[in-house]
């Protein structure tokens, strides 16, 4: 990542360190109405349903969040969710963590993924 500098009135500078942010291609809000299927299962607001909490997943080590009954197969998977990993469980659930409890069989359509990528990339 490179470092910006910022010019500011009266001819100050500033060196801005880079910050790590999540990059996504997807449109947020399009994503919140995919995620209206997700939200069978699983909530943003902290609580379990059916299926954990899916806020703050983004950045999360698969079967970490505190509370929740995952497989063994979530537990040990060692998936740390980001772009990448999030896009290739939705795409195939099972292909991705074999042995997973998740009945999903998966989202076809790589924009709709990017898109509820976006949305969860958001929900801290």
């Amino acid at each position: 990542m490179k470092t910006k500098i910022i010019r500011v009135g009266l001819g100050l500078t500033f060196a801005i360190a880079p910050i790590a942010v999540a990059q996504t291609k997807g449109n947020i809000q399009r994503g919140r109405q995919v995620f209206t299927q997700c939200a069978v299962c699983h909530s943003l607001d902290g609580t379990a349903k059916i299926g954990p909490s899916l806020r703050g997943i983004y950045g999360r080590k698969a079967g970490a969040l505190a509370g929740y009954g995952y497989s063994p197969a979530m537990k040990a998977s060692g998936v740390n969710w980001d772009n990448a990993t999030l896009d290739a469980f939705l795409q195939a659930p099972r292909r991705t963590v074999p042995g997973n409890r998740m009945p999903f069989p998966g989202m076809g359509n790589a924009q709709d993924r990017q898109d509820v990528v976006a949305y969860l990339a958001t929900a801290k």
